[in-house]
């Protein structure tokens, strides 16, 4: 255990970083000191090219204290009302803090239904992909305002893990009103210790969860344990830190006390055995051409197509052979089989002349192909 050396923030590519309605409103409304110091952290992370998604809690919490809701479990409806207007004060008060350090700030919306279809996933993957190309942070929250039980993540926790895997960050840190995982509750346990570092969740690392310590958080370390299941499966690494300190990033990268969970591989590895091991829904087959392209890593462009086999809508798992019949390999089609027989052959530039709307200039991006 010794000899793991923990993660480092500065090592990171892509960062998840969720934040947690207790972090982000107390009993006198929005904790506006505690968030610049926050949007100091994400800028600086920005400048040094690394890409960074938001997870954020808070809209309900405070969207009730304008409607004056009070405290207490709300119903359905009512959630969704505080959602509605709280959701609108959270994407101003980001706006707002990391606005000045030049960064632009994008606000996208989820529901567990969205990342559980492949082509909603396909569809979020890309839009993701384009805010972070484009130099913006996303900041993601849970779609309160139409999410019904049956399609709800419950808890942001998890949300996060997922927006990690979707996005193959290579770190998700979730900041909350707990500084990591404890053998027992440190509150009732004085004999309780702190974890550092956990390398595998085992059964016995399960136990060691606890409920929700704060009445405005929703998610205790059970969802943060299920959260750090899915994170490190996809070699994603996962951090449980205290986010009640200023500055929270500058201070875990410093050593402040945390849970790393550590990941399985890493994101690229872990989503290709996961395309990989899905059954084929049709075959495209492709030119030498593009046997070449492939093989160098391109995405598959639909001028090298030369025939389609099978019936197939978008995002599902094709899979890809050469002239010679031969398999190279599986990917998610972002057509479907009719619209890929369509542009079949035709240069990425016609597909909207083609289908009468323009669409995505592949037809199975290098990142959701596994070849060979």
């Amino acid at each position: 255990m010794d000899t793991v050396s923990l993660p480092d923030l500065g090592n990171a590519t892509r960062l998840v970083i969720k934040i947690g309605s207790a972090l982000l409103v107390d009993q006198d409304g929005l904790r506006e000191g505690w968030l610049q110091g926050l949007a100091q952290d994400v800028a600086g992370l920005r400048a040094r090219g690394k890409g960074v998604v938001i997870v954020s809690s808070g809209s309900i919490a405070l969207g009730r204290r304008v409607l004056g809701l009070g405290t207490g479990t709300l119903p359905l409806e009512q959630s969704q009302a505080a959602a509605a207007v709280g959701q609108i004060r959270l994407a101003r008060a980001y706006e707002q803090v990391l606005g000045p350090h030049g960064v632009i700030t994008a606000q996208v919306l989820v529901t567990l239904e969205d990342t559980a279809d492949r082509r909603r996933y396909l569809n979020a993957r890309a839009t993701l992909e384009t805010l972070m190309s484009l130099g913006t942070v996303p900041i993601v929250n849970e779609n309160d305002t139409v999410a019904t039980d049956e399609i709800r993540f419950g808890d942001n926790d998890r949300l996060a893990a997922q927006i990690a895997v979707t996005i193959g960050a290579d770190q998700l840190v979730l900041l909350s009103d707990v500084d990591g995982l404890y053998t027992a509750n440190p509150k009732t346990d004085s004999s309780a210790r702190h974890l550092p570092i956990v390398e595998h969740i085992t059964p016995e690392i399960e136990a060691m969860a606890g409920d929700p310590v704060s009445g405005l958080s929703k998610g205790g370390m059970k969802t943060k344990l299920l959260a750090a299941k899915t994170a490190v499966a996809a070699g994603c690494a996962l951090a449980v830190a205290d986010g009640f300190v200023n500055r929270p990033l500058s201070a875990l990268q410093s050593g402040a006390r945390s849970t790393w969970f550590l990941p399985e591989g890493d994101p690229q590895a872990a989503r290709k055995r996961w395309i990989g091991a899905m059954k084929p829904r049709g075959e495209l087959f492709v030119d030498a051409g593009a046997v070449m392209a492939l093989q160098s890593g391109k995405s598959l462009l639909p001028a090298g197509i030369t025939k389609i086999v099978g019936r197939f809508g978008r995002g599902e798992p094709v899979a890809i052979a050469g002239p010679d019949r031969a398999i190279l390999g599986k990917g998610l089609v972002r057509y479907t089989a009719e619209e890929a027989r369509q542009i079949a052959g035709h240069r990425s530039g016609e597909i909207e002349a083609i289908l009468g709307y323009p669409g995505r200039a592949a037809l199975i991006h290098r990142d959701d192909m596994v070849i060979g």
